[in-house]
């Protein structure tokens, strides 16, 4: 893909007309469920760190499920906050992933998305079609039913709890992840402005149309085709169905982000389009700085996180 074909290319989306309202009223219901968290520690050895479990109940009552990991002297200290987020159907990983984060000043906190490879429940009731993927769940029964709402929201409860702890700078909350890592990180700071900084890599669930038009069975949207052709064939509610999607495309979030956002792309991605990325990033009106791989996909990224170290050394 050239420079040229990216560089003001602004998405397909067609943003709802009551997209802030809402996500608006999605916060205002998540805002009303108790702060209080569960934690069990974990016994895995460490000089510098403490390992927990930490769960919370969501919206749509289900148990959530994150990774608290923190220094081992947190007593009277105000540190700064990392929210990781995982790729699709993973889950949180090994808690020694995080000791560096920590071992740097960080309290960090991974959440498991609901109903993937972690801990977190799924509670989502549909009668619509629940055959593969997640970007189609509880699309046939609304707006309001789509999993991916139940998602950001987690991300933007996490959040809450992680500010409100009493050894944790509000003010210096991070937010981390690739691919749909980076695409609840990019989400969790459009419905938290108070969200410091992001970086991401190779973000999906952004702009469906085009990723779709783009011939989506060999990519990470392979599911919307994949729905089509089992579901509708002859594409009769091809209009519905982009329409719902659009309040869980991340383009639309880019315009409510206050942070600054660090974000990395492959330019050979075939999971996630280069293109699809940069219809959210180009979106984003805060401070942002890109970085582009010309020879790499959706992979392992070489030399970049040595590069912007001191993003989070501040």
């Amino acid at each position: 893909m050239k420079k040229e074909d990216w560089i003001n290319y602004y998405g397909s989306g067609i943003k709802p007309l009551d997209f802030d309202a809402f996500w608006d009223a999605g916060l205002q219901e998540m805002e009303t469920l108790s702060l209080d968290y569960d934690l069990e520690k974990v016994n895995i050895p460490s000089k510098v760190a403490n390992f927990y479990d930490l769960t919370f109940k969501g919206v749509g009552n289900a148990i959530i499920h994150c990774q608290l990991v923190t220094p081992k002297e947190t007593k009277g200290k105000k540190l700064k906050g990392m929210l990781k987020f995982h790729g699709y159907h993973d889950n949180s990983g090994d808690f020694q992933d995080k000791i560096g984060w920590v071992a740097e000043g960080f309290v960090v906190l991974a959440l498991d998305a609901r109903g993937q490879g972690g801990l977190s429940q799924d509670r989502t009731q549909t009668t619509g079609g629940t055959m593969k993927g997640l970007i189609i769940r509880g699309m046939e029964d609304g707006k309001e039913n789509l999993y991916f709402r139940q998602v950001f929201l987690d991300t933007a409860h996490v959040a809450r709890i992680l500010k409100g702890m009493d050894f944790v700078d509000e003010t210096r909350i991070y937010a981390q992840g690739a691919s749909q890592g980076g695409a609840l990180a990019i989400a969790c700071a459009g419905l938290v402005p108070e969200i410091y900084r992001v970086y991401v890599s190779y973000p999906f669930l952004s702009d469906y149309r085009k990723a779709y038009s783009l011939g989506a069975q060999l990519s990470a949207f392979e599911e919307i085709p994949y729905w089509f052709q089992f579901h509708d064939p002859l594409h009769k509610h091809e209009a519905k169905v982009f329409d719902t999607l659009e309040y869980v495309d991340i383009q639309h979030f880019a315009p409510r982000i206050k942070a600054e956002v660090c974000w990395v792309v492959g330019m050979q991605d075939t999971i996630v389009p280069p293109i699809t990325q940069m219809a959210t990033y180009n979106n984003i009106v805060s401070k942002k700085q890109l970085f582009t791989l010309p020879e790499y996909g959706h992979e392992y990224l070489p030399k970049i996180s040595d590069e912007i170290r001191g993003y989070f050394i501040d």
